[in-house]
């Protein structure tokens, strides 16, 4: 099991509540399908830190404390010398102190503690924006559209997603997106998650139904990561069948087939199966596979159609506007998708959002302190002249239309960047 250190603070609150009522019969009770607190599976993180994973240590001292400490920055200097050699930069090392400003955590992958010796595998992440000055890359990193996550778990001849704490869900939410290509929105499986986003709806090509539940969570498509688990005794080899699937379809990218010796290494076999389906994701964005659906768009809106009446009497044509009287005045909606990393932020995008010209109203839909909050902005004119009006203040805009993130664009970025290069981790 996987550790970190310094824990990491991220908590959820649902968009969307549902009621759930439970009867009482006699003297036992009747509760509602959802009822219980053991189905909520929170993702670890959803930052853009870079991280090095498996750095091994054995460091002796006078104590166990000071072996574990000695154990940890001796992982820092031998992870920070890889991070450097993965993204081609030629710094040398640095010291101690310079490294503990731009390390945000220590991932504890295994660990042995002694009275006076540390022998451990160490994961190790860097802050990105202090990296990569440091290093001297770009930490700019161009990303897909918003995708919703739905993990398909088949064990046993049975397919669940959300609606009881799965093996599949765990992997996913323990996965670190910082260094993906993919912007990957995972839910947490509490509240209303189950209900709407269950392996009945990944059957459903419906275009109506999907548009709802994926606009509910601020993303513009869906993917569909499916493991099929083959038990071949009680603890014995576990065999995983991975599928990436994509859209409302459910369309097969591809797939493949991992083996563990008994049942106590499913974590890593699953983990494994998760870091090669987001590489399986990122080739077919490359590639223009992972699109977004077009049918999944909004439908536009009805224009004003212009009637044209002739005139007897002086035999020209008169055209006439058909202008709604509500419809010139009521603005159109535009859902922005903002990191809210703390309560300040929320007021912060909110005011951000309402100093835009032309804008209503801000209200902030779908909160989710340490994710990613969903705003409803009112505004009067054209998506493309509101998206320009925001990266004039600074802002990276993804997306396009009544649907979009804003990220805080990096100050500097190299003349050699393009809208289809990536960046680097």
């Amino acid at each position: 099991m996987r550790h970190r250190f310094p824990p990491a603070i991220v908590s959820a609150l649902a968009g969307t509540a549902l009621a759930l009522a439970g009867g009482v019969i006699g003297a036992g009770g009747v509760f509602a399908q959802m009822d219980g607190s053991g189905r909520g599976v929170t993702p670890v993180d959803s930052g853009s830190d870079y991280e090095v994973t498996g750095v091994t240590v054995d460091v002796a001292a006078d104590t166990a404390d000071a072996a574990r400490y000695g154990g940890w920055r001796l992982a820092q200097r031998k992870a920070w010398k890889q991070l450097a050699d993965r993204l081609g930069s030629s710094t040398g090392a640095i010291g101690d102190g310079t490294l503990n400003q731009i390390v945000s955590g220590i991932v504890v992958e295994n660990e042995q503690i002694g009275p006076k010796r540390y022998i451990a595998r160490l994961g190790v992440l860097f802050n990105r924006a202090r990296a990569a000055s440091l290093l001297g890359v770009s930490a700019y990193a161009d990303r897909s559209t918003p995708v919703l996550v739905v993990p398909v778990q088949w064990s046993a001849g049975v397919a669940s997603v959300f609606e009881q704490r799965t093996d599949w869900q765990e992997a996913w939410a323990r996965f670190r997106t910082g260094s993906s290509a993919i912007d990957y929105v995972r839910l947490a499986g509490t509240g209303g998650d189950p209900l709407l986003v269950n392996f009945g709806q990944t059957q459903r090509p419906g275009r109506g139904w999907w548009r709802s539940v994926i606009d509910q969570y601020g993303a513009s498509d869906v993917i569909i990561p499916t493991v099929r688990l083959y038990r071949q005794w009680p603890g014995g080899p576990v065999i995983g069948v991975f599928e990436a699937r994509h859209g409302p379809d459910n369309a097969m990218l591809g797939g493949f087939t991992l083996r563990v010796g008994s049942s106590a290494g499913l974590p890593q076999l699953l983990d494994a199966g998760v870091k090669r389906l987001d590489a399986l994701y990122a080739a077919a964005l490359r590639q223009g596979a992972l699109d977004p659906d077009p049918t999944l768009s909004p439908p536009p809106q009805p224009v004003a159609a212009d009637i044209t009446a002739d005139d007897d009497a002086g035999g020209e044509d008169t055209v006439v506007d058909d202008v709604s009287a509500t419809g010139a005045s009521a603005g159109i909606a535009i859902t922005v998708q903002v990191d809210t990393p703390t309560a300040s932020a929320v007021a912060n995008a909110e005011s951000a959002l309402r100093s835009v010209s032309g804008v209503r109203g801000a209200q902030t839909t779908s909160l989710a302190l340490g994710g990613v909050s969903v705003v409803r902005v009112t505004y009067d004119g054209d998506p493309d002249a509101f998206r320009a009006a925001l990266e004039s203040r600074g802002y990276q805009v993804l997306g396009q239309g009544q649907a979009i993130r804003i990220r805080l664009a990096p100050r500097l970025l190299p003349p050699d960047i393009t809208s289809g290069s990536a960046g680097p981790g």
